[in-house]
C-alpha cells in the first residue's frame, strides 16, 4: 500500500530514511514530505514512532479535479458510511493549487458538504464538524488537476508531543528540533558517551527532544496518553495496541539507562522557568541541568565530546543581532572546541556572523521562514600544518608570473573603482586555457574565493597534455592566491556527445555574499557552471545603477536579478524582472531582499520573455535585455538570438516609454545585428567598447552591447 507523510520543508530526506527504518519497503522524498509503501503496520508505526513527520496520510481515492463540481462529485463517490459513524465528528484540511480551485477554506467546505450529503443520504442524519478533536480528520490535496482524499491517520499534528505548555516568543516545533538533532548525529553521539548542550535553550525544546530521543521514547506515547489517534471505523485497534505496548516497553528500558548528560543555559529567567515546567511535564527534568548564564560566560559541561544544538533568535518576533551570533561562535570555540555543533540560523549572513567554519549547510524551514542549518564538526577545526613549499614546474611558474603581473596591473583600477570581484586571468597563455576569477566575500569571514573554469582544449591536443597543463595552472593559482582548497572552485571540462561541457563540479549548497558597487549579491561558485554573477556585465550594471533613479526598470531574461538589484539600489521607482526559471527567480528574490528591495514595486515574473512582452501593456523608462544565445525549454517556444533578435527588440521597444533607453547585450560571438530591420523601429548605437572593463580587455568580444532609443 502507498502512504504519504508530511513534514517541514528541509526534513524530507531525513523523513524518508526514518520511514525506511520503521519498516517501509520503499520511501522517497517529496515536497514537504515523503511517499512511502508497505503494510498498514508501517503507517501505524509512523504515527507512534516518527519524530520528523507532522502528518501521516492514508489515501482513499484519487480523481480528476478541474473545478469545484469535480471536487464535490469525486468526494461524494466515496463510501463514507464505511469510514465514519452517522453521528460522528469530522474535520477537513485542504491544500489546493491551480487556476480552478484557489481558496483552501472553500475547498475544505465543499469537501465537507460532499461527505455530509453522502452520510445524510445513507443514514438520514449528518456528522458534525469538530476541528479540534474529530472522530475522523480528512485531508484534501488538489494539484495539477488531480484531487487526493486521505485519512489523517494520526488525527492531527504529530509534532505536538503532549508536554509543551510553556513556551517563549518563538518556539521551535518539536519535529524540527528532532530534525536538527538527527542532522547533528545525536543518537550516535549519545550512544558513544557524548553530551548535549544548548547554550540558548529558551523553553527547552531541543534538550527535551534530545532526552526523549536518547530514551527511545516514542513521540506518540505522551501525545496520545493511551487514547487512539483516530476513531476511523477501519482503524485496526489490535494492531495499534501491539505497537503501543512495544513503545511503552522500549521507553521503560531506555529511561532506565539514561545518563545525566543534558545541559542548557539562557539569560532570560522566564525562558528557563518555561524550560523547567516543560521538562517536568515530559518527565525528564531530573536528567537536564539548567542555569542562567550569558552566552559570553559559557563554560564547558565537563564531557570530553558532545553535540551543541542551538536555535538562536532570528525572526520578526526576535530581532536577529549579528553581534549575538558572533558572541555565540566565540563562546563555542572557547568552551567546546572539539565538539560538533548544529545551529539553526535565520539566514546565511547570520550563520557567517558566527565566524564558525561550516562543514555542511542545509536549508530548513521554521514555518514559513527559510533558515540556514549549519553543521560544524568540530567547532574549532585543527590548524592545518603549513604545507611544505615546493618549487613550481616551468609551466606553472609561467602562469604564476602572469597572474602576479595581471594582479599588479589591475590593482590601481580595482582600488579606484571599488571592484571586489574580477577576472584575473583569461587564457593569457594559450596553452594554459582557462579563466580565473576572484571573489571577495562581503562580511562574514571576509574570505577570498577563486573560481577556475577550464576552457575546451583543441581536439588536436592529447587529453594527457591538456590534463597536465590544467594541473600546472591549478598549482600556479594555489601558489599565487594562497587560499585554502575549500575556497577554490574548479570547473573542469568533460568531452561527450554534443561537445564539451562542465563535467566535474562540487555540490556543496554553499553560497556567500559579495559586493558590487552599492549592492550586495549572493553567489554560488560550486553547484553550477555560472556563479550567479556575470562579471563582464559590471560596467553595464554600473550604468543602470547610475541612470535608474526614479525610473521604471525592466529586466528581461533576468537570470539572478543582479541588474534589477543595481537599479533598485540606484533608486528605481519600480523594477520588473522576467525569467522562465523559477530557480533563478528565487535567487533574484533573495538578492533583492538582501538589499531591502521588497514589496509590490519590485515585481518578479516567471514567464517566457517573448510571450510576456506580447501580453504586457506596461511602459518602462529603462530596459535591459540580455538573452541566451539559444533556448529550447519545453515550457516555451524555441529561441535563437540571431534568428529572433529583431522580433524580440521590436516587442521590447513597444514597451519603452518616450525618452527611454533599451540596453541590449548578448555573448554570441558570431552575432550580427540586423541594422536595416532594427532601424525601422529604433535608433541603435553599438556601445560594446564602453562596456568592457580592464579585467576583460584581453577578450573584448566577451559580449556585445547596443543602446536603443525611439526614432
Amino acid at each position: 500500500m502507498k502512504f504519504f507523510a508530511a513534514c517541514a520543508k528541509g526534513l524530507e530526506y531525513l523523513l524518508a530514511d526514518e520511514l525506511l527504518a520503521l519498516g517501509a519497503s520503499r520511501a522517497s522524498a517529496a515536497l514537504a514530505g515523503a511517499n512511502f509503501e508497505g503494510e498498514p503496520e508501517v503507517a501505524y508505526r509512523a504515527v507512534m514512532f516518527s519524530r520528523l513527520a507532522s502528518r501521516v496520510h492514508w489515501p482513499l481515492a484519487e480523481f480528476d479535479c478541474a473545478n469545484e463540481n469535480d471536487l464535490y462529485q469525486g468526494v461524494h463517490a466515496i463510501d463514507w458510511p464505511a469510514h465514519l459513524d452517522a453521528e460522528g465528528t469530522l474535520a477537513v484540511d485542504a491544500h489546493v493549487s491551480g487556476p480552478a480551485l484557489t481558496h483552501e477554506r472553500y475547498a475544505a467546505q465543499r469537501t465537507k458538504d460532499a461527505i455530509v450529503d453522502r452520510m445524510r443520504a445513507a443514514h438520514g442524519v449528518r456528522p458534525s464538524v469538530d476541528t479540534e478533536s474529530p472522530d475522523l480528520r480528512v485531508s484534501l490535496v488538489v494539484r495539477k488537476g488531480r484531487g487526493i482524499i486521505s485519512i489523517d491517520l494520526g488525527g492531527g499534528p504529530l509534532h505536538r508531543r503532549g508536554w509543551r505548555q510553556s513556551q517563549g516568543e518563538a518556539p521551535l516545533k518539536e519535529n524540527l528540533a528532532a530534525g536538527m538533532l538527527v542532522r547533528g548525529g545525536w543518537p550516535k553521539i549519545y550512544a558513544e558517551g557524548g553530551a548535549l548542550l544548548d547554550p540558548m535553550c529558551g523553553s527547552g525544546t531541543l534538550l527535551i527532544e534530545g532526552v526523549l530521543m536518547a530514551a527511545d521514547e516514542a513521540p506518540g506515547l505522551r501525545r496520545l496518553a493511551g487514547t487512539l489517534p483516530t476513531r476511523w471505523k477501519q482503524f485496526d485497534e489490535l494492531l495499534w495496541s501491539r505497537i503501543e505496548t512495544e513503545a511503552r516497553q522500549r521507553a521503560q528500558t531506555g529511561r532506565a539507562a539514561l545518563r545525566q548528560v543534558f545541559f542548557g543555559a539562557d539569560l532570560d529567567p522566564r525562558a528557563l522557568q518555561s524550560a523547567v515546567a516543560n521538562a517536568d511535564r515530559a518527565g525528564v527534568a531530573e536528567w537536564i541541568s539548567l542555569e542562567r548564564r550569558d552566552i559570553a560566560a559559557l563554560v564547558a559541561p565537563g564531557a570530553a565530546r558532545g553535540l551543541v544544538v542551538c536555535n538562536p533568535p532570528y525572526d520578526a518576533r526576535l530581532a536577529a543581532d549579528p553581534a549575538l551570533y558572533r558572541a555565540l561562535g566565540d563562546a563555542l570555540r572557547s568552551a567546546v572546541p572539539d565538539w560538533r555543533a548544529v545551529l539553526l540560523c535565520g539566514s546565511q549572513e547570520l550563520a557567517q556572523a558566527t565566524g564558525l567554519r561550516a562543514s555542511k549547510r542545509y536549508a530548513f524551514f521554521n514555518g514559513a521562514l527559510e533558515c540556514t542549518l549549519v553543521l560544524c564538526d568540530p567547532v574549532r577545526p585543527p590548524e592545518r600544518a603549513p604545507r611544505e613549499a615546493r618549487p613550481l614546474g616551468e609551466g606553472a611558474q609561467m602562469v604564476a608570473n602572469r597572474l602576479r603581473k595581471n594582479l599588479k596591473h589591475l590593482k590601481s583600477w580595482r582600488e579606484r573603482e571599488g571592484v571586489t570581484c574580477f577576472r584575473a586571468y583569461d587564457a593569457d597563455l594559450p596553452e594554459y586555457s582557462a579563466a580565473v576569477d576572484v571573489y571577495n566575500e562581503d562580511g562574514g569571514e571576509a574570505r577570498l574565493f577563486v573560481h577556475v573554469q577550464e576552457y575546451e582544449a583543441p581536439r588536436s591536443i592529447p587529453e594527457a597534455d591538456a590534463r597536465r597543463r590544467f594541473g600546472e595552472l591549478l598549482d600556479a593559482v594555489r601558489e599565487t592566491f594562497a587560499v585554502p582548497p575549500a575556497q577554490v572552485s574548479i570547473k573542469t571540462r568533460a568531452r561527450g556527445k554534443g561537445g564539451s561541457k562542465y563535467g566535474n563540479m562540487d555540490r556543496r549548497g554553499e553560497t556567500f555574499v559579495v559586493r558590487e558597487g552599492g549592492a550586495r549579491l549572493r553567489v554560488n561558485l560550486f553547484d553550477s557552471p555560472d556563479p550567479g554573477l556575470f562579471l563582464d556585465h559590471r560596467p553595464i550594471r554600473r550604468r543602470i545603477a547610475a541612470e535608474a533613479g526614479g525610473k521604471r526598470f525592466l529586466n528581461l531574461f533576468c537570470y539572478t536579478g543582479v541588474a534589477s538589484v543595481q537599479a533598485a539600489v540606484g533608486g528605481a521607482a519600480e523594477t520588473t524582472s522576467v525569467d522562465l526559471s523559477a530557480t533563478y527567480l528565487e535567487w533574484a528574490a533573495a538578492n533583492l531582499a538582501l538589499n531591502g528591495a521588497t514589496g509590490r514595486q519590485h515585481r518578479l515574473v516567471q514567464a517566457d520573455a517573448m510571450a510576456w512582452l506580447d501580453a504586457d501593456r506596461g511602459h518602462y523608462d529603462l530596459v535591459f535585455c540580455d538573452p541566451p544565445t539559444f533556448s529550447n525549454s519545453a515550457r516555451a517556444d524555441d529561441f535563437d538570438t540571431q534568428r529572433d533578435h529583431v522580433r524580440l527588440l521590436r516587442a521590447a521597444m513597444a514597451r519603452l516609454a518616450p525618452g527611454g533607453v533599451l540596453l541590449f547585450s548578448n555573448n554570441y560571438r558570431r552575432f550580427r545585428l540586423d541594422d536595416a530591420a532594427v532601424a525601422e523601429f529604433a535608433q541603435a548605437r553599438e556601445i560594446s567598447p564602453e562596456t568592457i572593463a580592464p579585467d576583460f580587455a584581453r577578450n573584448p568580444r566577451i559580449h556585445r552591447c547596443w543602446e536603443l532609443r525611439r526614432p
